[in-house]
């Protein structure tokens, strides 16, 4: 019996969705998945897969439009696999207090993909993030790291356990 292929594709190279899309990566793989972890730009076809975590940095309300851009090109697809959505997005500890619900973008796709559901983890913005803002965020005290390893592990547990359940 062969293990699922579960590709886990990022829409931002730098910041907090990559590390999060290597941690869910390495969960999965952890938990006898065959997980693949691509930048967004990279999918031209998921056929291959067997389900889909796609995720995409916030930004004033945004999503990451290269994780968008993936979404539409593999539509038709999308709709016929399972799709887990994530976001990463506030730089502050409120992605930890509660439940942060998407954003009217990331609803839309959710909706249009028929994903199963979507989280958002704490954001990261360093002095090794690339840009103006980012470095005008950790000069203003403004900048951290706020992602959460356990979290972003559990959740890809139970990514693992729903793609193991009889649906």
């Amino acid at each position: 019996m062969t293990s699922k292929r579960v590709l886990v594709a990022y829409g931002t190279k730098h910041g907090a969705t990559a590390g999060i899309a290597s941690e869910i990566g390495r969960t999965l793989r952890e938990d006898g998945l065959d997980a693949v972890v691509v930048p967004a730009d990279d999918v031209d076809d998921v056929r291959g897969y067997d389900a889909v975590v796609l995720g995409g940095a916030l930004y004033a309300g945004h999503w990451s439009g290269k994780a968008k851009r993936c979404a539409e090109r593999n539509e038709h697809y999308l709709q016929h696999r399972p799709v887990y959505l994530f976001s990463s997005g506030p730089v502050d500890s409120s992605a930890e207090q509660h439940d942060i619900a998407p954003v009217a973008a990331v609803a839309r796709e959710m909706e249009r993909l028929g994903a199963r559901e979507h989280i958002t983890f704490g954001g990261s913005i360093t002095a090794s993030t690339p840009g103006f803002i980012a470095r005008a965020m950790v000069r203003a005290g403004k900048g951290g790291d706020f992602r959460n390893p356990e979290r972003i592990r559990t959740w890809a547990h139970h990514i693992s356990a729903d793609l193991a359940a009889p649906h």
